[in-house]
């Protein structure tokens, strides 16, 4: 079982606005990406299709608090813990820091949900089987 994971990013050039500061779009984008790299660490796909059914994670909640700006070339680590584990959803909480320094703080919820070839998606349990990979990170962590 897991409670958190860690991927390290560089800002790219294309990541910026003018200013040479990160676009707060790529929050979102970096928070998915260590998201995506933390279920592939535990063998577990973030979307799946078989014929006619599509099973997957879409988001219901995203936010991000910024606190001071990232910018082009900054190294920067961030953090996924996972905040909750509900009945048919995760919610992971995110880190990112610069230097040892928290920039800004990001929370992603995702149910896990089907869809059938009308189209349209519908909330599921989480299979025991992925349930018994995920723990939630202690309380002190998510400080």
């Amino acid at each position: 079982m897991s409670s958190e994971f860690t991927i390290t990013r560089t800002v790219e050039f294309a990541e910026t606005d003018m200013a040479g500061i990160m676009h707060f779009s790529n929050y979102f984008r970096w928070m998915e990406a260590c998201e995506t790299a933390f279920c592939r660490s535990l063998g577990l796909p973030l979307l799946t299709f078989t014929p006619g059914q599509v099973a997957g994670w879409p988001r219901v909640n995203v936010g991000c608090e910024y606190r001071a700006p990232l910018r082009f070339g900054d190294t920067v680590e961030v953090r996924l813990l996972v905040r909750k584990i509900g009945t048919s959803s995760i919610t992971y909480a995110f880190q990112f820091r610069r230097s040892g320094e928290l920039v800004a703080k990001g929370e992603l919820t995702a149910v896990h949900a089907r869809g059938g070839a009308e189209g349209g998606m519908t909330a599921q349990p989480i299979p025991a089987e992925i349930r018994a990979k995920f723990h939630e990170a202690p309380a002190a962590a998510l400080q």
